[in-house]
């Protein structure tokens, strides 16, 4: 099983899953860029979600919202679309997968926590990106980290021996 599980034809499965995934991701990222976000509304909702017999968002992350992130809301209009658009192109080209993939699967989580529910399309994305984290070097086989990364690793492991010796 482990054999038909890491090859060269499954990592093009693991490929247009991660890309698909990218896609999802550079598609947000841009239609927020593109028509002005603003975030306020949703952590004020989210905030408000947090209160009431039956609250969809925990008390300590409306805290959170309510201490952290509407104080610095300049910031979050900012960082959540160009956080979407650069995740779906890092997966899409396949550079920086990882740290891609944990980006996008941090931000799910934050929508989830903020009450947008486990049956919105956040929860099914942040199980592509978990599988996709999971697999190993296959995710970005057939993308720019398979060059990218020996390329790192044969220039960090020799700037160390210069540096040791």
């Amino acid at each position: 099983m482990g054999k038909h599980m890491n090859g060269t034809k499954i990592a093009l499965v693991w490929t247009i899953l991660r890309i698909w995934l990218g896609l999802q991701w550079i598609e947000a990222g841009y239609y927020k860029i593109s028509s002005g976000f603003e975030v306020s509304g949703f952590l004020q909702g989210a905030i408000a979600n947090a209160r009431g017999d039956h609250p969809t968002v925990q008390g300590w992350y409306a805290g959170f919202l309510e201490g952290f992130a509407l104080p610095n809301i300049e910031f979050f209009n900012i960082l959540i679309p160009w956080g979407e658009f650069l995740v779906g192109l890092g997966l899409i080209l396949g550079v920086a997968t990882i740290p891609a993939l944990m980006a996008g699967a941090f931000m799910n989580i934050n929508f989830i926590m903020a009450g947008v529910g486990l049956s919105s399309p956040d929860s099914k994305l942040f199980t592509v990106a978990m599988i996709l984290l999971f697999i190993g070097k296959w995710r970005y086989y057939y993308g720019l980290d398979r060059f990218v990364i020996p390329y790192f690793k044969k220039h960090i492991s020799t700037k160390k021996k210069y540096v040791a010796n």
